[in-house]
């Protein structure tokens, strides 16, 4: 057992629990009624900084309802992220269909994600923009527990759990 303090606001290097709800046009997008409470370190950009940065300060048992601009979201919708693919670099017993998302990866070796927006005969257009890129986001979240980080979530970056994997 570690010696330090629990923690009583939220503040950097603070391991939050909380519920939320993520409206976007007044839709319910994202819950933890439906995916339970998340668990992130807060001031190392674990959740989108326009609610990171709306939430030092609150104690356990605190609710509020945030509204987070494009540019503290998931940024601005950018046109040059949609690319048309030869859909010859795809396998042949892969059928691309709108909507669908996939990994993609780059020259580096590096995985993106990617939503198929249109196919033709020869192209499959992909959208590399998340998918909340150029939307307002409504937070409602309600804090649930405060916990002082390890040395080595402090080191990592982020809330272990344990599942985690290195």
């Amino acid at each position: 057992m570690n010696n330090k303090s629990v923690p009583t606001v939220i503040e950097n290097d603070v391991v939050v629990t909380m519920d939320y709800e993520l409206l976007v046009d007044g839709e319910l997008i994202d819950s933890s009624q439906e995916n339970g409470p998340i668990d992130f370190l807060q001031g190392h950009e674990n959740i989108v900084p326009g609610l990171e940065r709306e939430l030092y300060g609150l104690k356990v048992g605190d609710s509020v309802s945030v509204t987070v601009s494009p540019e503290d979201g998931y940024g601005e919708y950018d046109d040059d992220a949609v690319i048309e693919v030869p859909r010859s670099e795809f396998p042949n017993d892969f059928t691309p269909e709108p909507g669908m998302e996939l990994e993609v990866r780059d020259e580096e070796n590096e995985l993106h994600e990617a939503t198929i927006l249109d196919v033709t005969d020869d192209v499959v257009v992909l959208d590399f923009n998340d998918p909340l890129a150029g939307e307002t986001l409504q937070f409602h979240v309600t804090i649930l527990e405060l916990r002082a980080a390890t040395a080595e979530e402090l080191e990592h970056g982020h809330v272990h759990d344990a599942g985690h994997e290195h």
